[in-house]
């Protein structure tokens, strides 16, 4: 009973399976794999690694080597495995560029996190955000806290972008020495 459910449950992919097609198939779900895992896990895990979670990502990829290419250890295998997600990765590039929807469904949306000095805690638990890891993103683009933050958002690439009172204030500071042509500095 248990060997007739494991044989139904294996992928017979009749050509695909064997030789470089099957190569090129395997990577291409291990790719769509990790894209779906990465999205429902978290944009958080992509910009703010720590050593668990690159410990972690190196794990996965030797974990998933063997899935990708299968017996074949030749050179041949591996140049067209990685060629494979080459191709899948551009394609799949160029169709979140054409198309916002797909877009949007696979990368998410950014998200605000503190609005005129409020942090937005909804989106805080949504997205995994404590406020200790909030408040040191705060301090890593140069505020002191997150009163002094005008708008804080989390990019879809994971990243925390922080505009703050203290980034207006420094920007708005003229600089003594003015960049003129071929790299010469002039005092003013």
């Amino acid at each position: 009973m248990i060997l007739d459910q494991i044989q139904l449950s294996s992928l017979h992919l009749g050509f695909f399976e064997t030789g470089y097609p099957n190569i090129v198939v395997r990577a291409i779900s291990v790719y769509v794999f990790m894209i779906v895992s990465i999205r429902v896990f978290g944009k958080k895990e992509l910009a703010q690694l720590s050593v668990i979670d690159l410990v972690f990502i190196l794990l996965i990829s030797n974990a998933v080597q063997n899935a990708m290419i299968g017996p074949d250890n030749s050179l041949e295998g591996g140049l067209i495995a990685a060629g494979s997600l080459f191709a899948a990765n551009f394609t799949l590039k160029q169709l979140l560029f054409r198309n916002k929807n797909l877009s949007k469904m696979i990368q998410g949306e950014a998200m605000i996190l503190i609005y005129k000095g409020v942090p937005d805690m909804a989106n805080c638990k949504r997205s995994e955000i404590t406020i200790e890891e909030l408040e040191a993103a705060v301090r890593e683009h140069g505020s002191r806290d997150i009163q002094h933050v005008d708008l804080a958002m989390l990019e879809v690439d994971g990243n925390i972008s922080v505009v703050s009172e203290d980034f207006a204030k420094r920007s708005n500071v003229s600089h003594p020495r003015k960049h003129k042509f071929k790299g010469r500095l002039n005092q003013n």
